[in-house]
């Protein structure tokens, strides 16, 4: 089973950017729906960005126009950029896979789950 490990978090100022990156351990660029998600303390996880086997991208209204997902086919690798970080961005991202080559959102039945990666915007 692939394994997914994030990298890439930090602490940052509000308006700030930060790129987090997902690799995995076998090929993920075909075949998967990739996700982006999140959890602050206290709070429910909610998802962030996903991306089908095909490409088509959706995302949560909170980030649109703000994050991008994407993923790179050489290194197998996801990445989230995130631009113009507000403070209600912090949280504990992780990027999540599902083994699909159709309709990808962030309601999919993602089973294979990073370790998470912390970001943390200050006003």
């Amino acid at each position: 089973q692939v394994r997914l490990v994030e990298s890439g978090g930090d602490s940052v100022q509000a308006g700030g950017s930060l790129r987090l990156s997902c690799a995995a351990s076998g090929y993920i660029y075909s075949g998967y729906c990739l996700g982006w998600f999140r959890q602050a303390p206290g709070k429910e996880r909610e998802g962030v960005a996903s991306i089908a086997s095909y490409g088509t991208t959706r995302y949560a209204d909170s980030v649109k126009d703000r994050f991008t997902i994407f993923k790179d086919r050489t290194e197998s690798t996801l990445y989230l950029e995130m631009n113009n970080l507000k403070p209600e961005d912090t949280a504990m991202y992780f990027c999540a896979a599902e083994k699909s080559i159709g309709y990808c959102s962030l309601s999919a039945g993602f089973n294979i789950w990073g370790q998470g990666t912390q970001v943390t915007v200050s006003s």
